[in-house]
């Protein structure tokens, strides 16, 4: 027999996602979600005057979680239907209740019902963590307000902003993101009670005609499942474009994921911000002193991943053919869990890092003072001129002391001289250097956008999400 180092083992589960959200994806979760369908079924039935006797319903709740499945492999080899299988392993479980399992049912009616359930579990899953990785980002922000630092368009240095701003920037897309998933979570509709090819008439016929029962049917077992609504119409199946619907919000999550940590890695190779770096962790077989990005990268590739995956639910959803094709099951069986387990694992490592990201101040402080007194120029032309000088003389002088001192930087490889060449001329002797090259007078308003975004943004999430705020992530590898 193969142990457990002879088969593939998905890196998703065993190196990122948590434990909570690969267990949701198992096979114990998934077939004692179908023993729960059926349950609720024959419930429902049961109350809406079906001849089903309670020790019916006793004995099926008694085996919810006891599945065989060594049995239900064997009966699927012979069957080559999966539904069909665990029909059978739970009527030989519940024998009384065999007669009634599945009565009206088609399997969908476990299959899509229980996948609705699981990615819904799925999706609390995530707001949980997406708000804690938003309340650690506004903690970032918060504390860096107002360090400033150089912004950067085209990756060329810009205007200042503050280490603070850019962090909001960052978590305003993730509280984009939270907003959908607490949409998608709102407004996740149930399959429920539709037979073979959406039309109820199984259950029409059980219910000797009674629409108003076929109709109670299908709420009671969606309200059994704490499900608001049901699909308005189905075929077989419900339709795959909620599965588009569903994987594209993981995706937006990616992106936002991508964003942050290939900003993080930029901002690694200046040395102004680094993830934590653990007292024993090698950046580099070869180069011993080298701090990589190495949950950054992580973070992108899953990111990537998802990415990917998101191409194929909205090619499964167009190819369904009429009231249902097969061609959906092996690719929905792969995609859905994996896009999960794959944004699971993002947030787990982003929460690790946002906990303990380090910062270097004096870095940051000498890159701006390398690019302040160009972008100081306007200002010093002003007190210039404030100070009696002639605007036209004046930005002609500095145009010259700049273009020397940029030579000087790129040329010569030296420092930025410009500020030391303007002190020296004359025409600029009247001005407050000191004032005018104080690098909080060139961020605008990032320190008061930072407290504004996080008292209007992130602390309605706080208070929603207060018991998820409080997280602690330790990192498989």
């Amino acid at each position: 027999m193969a142990n457990n180092k002879d088969l593939y083992v998905s890196p998703l589960v065993e190196r990122n996602a948590s434990r909570q959200m690969a267990q949701l994806f198992g096979a114990q979760k998934k077939f004692s979600t179908w023993r729960r369908l059926w349950l609720e079924l024959a419930r429902a039935q049961r109350k809406l005057g079906l001849d089903i006797k309670q020790s019916q319903i006793n004995e099926m709740a008694k085996h919810l979680d006891d599945v065989d499945f060594k049995k239900a492999a064997a009966y699927e080899k012979k069957f080559r239907h999966d539904v069909m299988s665990h029909i059978h392993i739970f009527g030989e479980a519940a024998p009384k209740a065999s007669p009634i399992i599945h009565l009206g049912a088609t399997s969908c009616f476990v299959g899509d019902n229980a996948d609705l359930i699981i990615m819904r579990e799925a999706m609390e899953i995530v707001v949980g963590k997406l708000a804690a990785v938003i309340s650690l980002l506004a903690k970032f922000a918060k504390k860096h307000r107002s360090l400033a630092t150089l912004g950067f368009t085209h990756y060329q240095p810009a205007q200042l902003t503050t280490v603070g701003k850019r962090a909001t920037m960052w978590c305003y897309e993730f509280v984009m993101d939270l907003r959908e998933v607490e949409y998608r979570l709102e407004t996740l509709p149930f399959r429920g009670a539709k037979g073979t090819t959406g039309t109820q008439a199984s259950f029409l016929e059980l219910f000797d005609g009674s629409h108003n029962k076929v109709k109670r049917l299908d709420k009671m077992i969606a309200a059994a499942f704490g499900f608001k609504t049901t699909c308005a119409v189905t075929g077989q199946t419900y339709q795959r474009k909620i599965d588009t619907l569903v994987v594209n919000t993981l995706a937006s999550i990616a992106q936002s994921a991508h964003k942050l940590c290939n900003d993080l890695r930029l901002l690694a190779n200046l040395k102004e911000i680094e993830e934590p770096f653990g007292k024993s962790q090698v950046g580099s077989s070869a180069m011993a002193y080298k701090r990589n990005p190495m949950r950054a990268e992580r973070v992108t590739a899953l990111s990537r991943l998802v990415l990917s995956l998101a191409t194929s639910p909205p090619m499964t959803a167009s190819e369904q053919w009429l009231e249902r094709t097969l061609d959906d099951s092996a690719n929905r069986r792969v995609v859905i869990p994996e896009a999960f387990l794959a944004v699971d694992g993002i947030l787990e490592i982003l929460i690790n890092v946002l906990d303990g990201l380090v910062v270097y101040p004096k870095v940051i402080a000498a890159r701006v003072a390398a690019e302040l007194p160009f972008m100081a120029t306007e200002n010093i032309l002003m007190a210039g001129v404030k100070a009696g000088g002639n605007r036209q003389k004046l930005h002609e002088k500095i145009r010259r002391h700049s273009q020397a001192a940029a030579a000087q930087v790129k040329q010569m490889g030296k420092r930025n001289d410009l500020i030391d060449r303007l002190k020296a001329d004359d025409a600029f002797g009247r001005v407050d250097f000191r004032s005018v090259l104080n690098a909080k007078n060139y961020v605008g308003r990032a320190p008061q956008q930072v407290d504004e975004f996080v008292r209007d943004i992130v602390v309605p999430v706080r208070r929603k999400y207060r018991k998820e705020l409080d997280r602690k992530v330790e990192l498989k590898v």
